[in-house]
């Protein structure tokens, strides 16, 4: 089964969806004119039920199918945007001055919109589908918000599957796994507390800048000599700041960064060794430290079944050379992991092409992987509710 005929012609009008949505950027829960246009459109493709408000400002619409069949299961796209300024001078760029869609959710949102206009005008299943319409998955746990709201158990929602573009891999292509596909995004905050004094005199000051630069270069030794090396470990310092001028040694130095695992053992080992590195330098030079370590997103691990069902479903797209069944695992973040602890289901990634990066300013989704979003939606869907006595 290729592209199917109904998304590509629905291309036309999902790319003016999608720009729309890419000139009028919002940022985490403040999406309210973005998911305001989502359920308008929900409403006039004739979804059955359209709910708003969910975890704050998400959106779910609910299509049944033909049959007499109960099994629901959930499509999820995200719809926030970026603070970031825009750069691509394209004729849709962002309106809104420091804030971009640099992540796709833009497409992301107009493909699932696309498929839902497919799916509410065939109905060709057993059973009923939610597209989940989700706000804040760039650092506001939206999909936790949405969990919380009740999302799974108000729609009886059996399983659930996301997607997400991939610049660098080709239009075309989809790619997946088993278990781990995203990590644990930790974040940690260090603020040292030494004894601050003149530049010319550092005897009789406790220097924070020279603690904080020893805790850096321990910290690296985290993923070099703690981590049993067939495993994966990001840490990552992003930030350092001190001081005021040239010939004072402040009192406080303070440290940002990030841990990035794919397993709870490798989690915990890391933010222990965290601890007591900067514990014991500190210690070692008289000064003091806190550490705050947060754990906002687990890892994002797609269940074995569900796995393969999207697998199948990319593979009647494109066929089975373009789909990486197990791809190598990201170690950016992703909330989608709260809606895989709630229910089974599998987040898949979708070729973007030779574009810039995530989170660039010289980012924009790729058109040309609508009808695969959209043809590779509706075959999930379609086969997931086929015969439900198989299920």
């Amino acid at each position: 089964m290729p592209i199917l005929n109904r998304a590509a012609e629905l291309e036309a009008d999902v790319r003016q969806w999608r720009h729309h949505l890419h000139q009028t950027p919002e940022i985490l829960y403040d999406v309210h004119e973005t998911a305001a246009f989502v359920a308008e459109k929900l409403r006039e493709f004739g979804v059955d039920e359209v709910v708003t408000g969910l975890g704050r400002t998400g959106v779910v619409g609910l299509i049944k199918g033909q049959g007499d069949g109960s099994r629901v299961i959930g499509l999820r796209a995200d719809m926030d945007a970026l603070p970031l300024q825009e750069i691509t001078g394209k004729p849709w760029a962002s309106k809104t001055d420091g804030r971009m869609h640099a992540c796709g959710h833009d497409g992301h949102t107009a493909m699932l919109l696309g498929a839902a206009k497919y799916l509410a005008e065939t109905r060709n299943f057993s059973g009923s589908i939610a597209v989940i319409f989700q706000p804040a998955e760039e650092g506001g746990a939206g999909a936790l918000a949405m969990v919380e709201d009740g999302l799974m158990e108000r729609f009886d929602i059996a399983e659930v599957y996301g997607m997400h573009n991939m610049p660098g891999m080709p239009v075309g292509t989809f790619a997946i796994r088993k278990g781990g596909i995203m990590a644990a995004p930790d974040k940690f905050f260090i603020t040292i507390k030494g004894r601050g004094g003149h530049a010319a005199e550092p005897h009789r000051a406790i220097d924070p800048i020279a603690i904080g630069a020893e805790i850096v270069t321990n910290l690296q030794l985290i993923a070099a000599r703690n981590v049993n090396p067939v495993r994966s470990l990001v840490v990552s310092v992003t930030r350092f700041q001190a001081g005021t001028t040239h010939n004072i040694i402040p009192e406080t130095a303070e440290l940002t960064g990030t841990v990035r695992t794919h397993d709870d053992e490798t989690q915990e080992m890391a933010e222990r060794r965290i601890r007591e590195i900067v514990a014991g330098i500190a210690s070692a030079h008289g000064a003091e430290a806190d550490v705050i370590y947060e754990k906002p997103c687990p890892v994002t691990s797609n269940h074995p079944r569900e796995t393969d069902n999207a697998a199948r479903a990319a593979m009647d797209i494109v066929g089975e050379a373009n789909v990486n069944a197990d791809v190598d695992p990201s170690m950016a973040g992703e909330d989608f992991a709260f809606m895989l602890k709630a229910r089974p289901g599998a987040y898949i990634m979708i070729g973007n092409g030779a574009t810039a990066g995530l989170h660039n300013p010289a980012y924009d989704f790729n058109d040309e992987a609508i009808a695969y979003g959209i043809s590779y939606w509706v075959r999930l869907a379609e086969q997931r509710l086929a015969d439900q006595s198989t299920q």
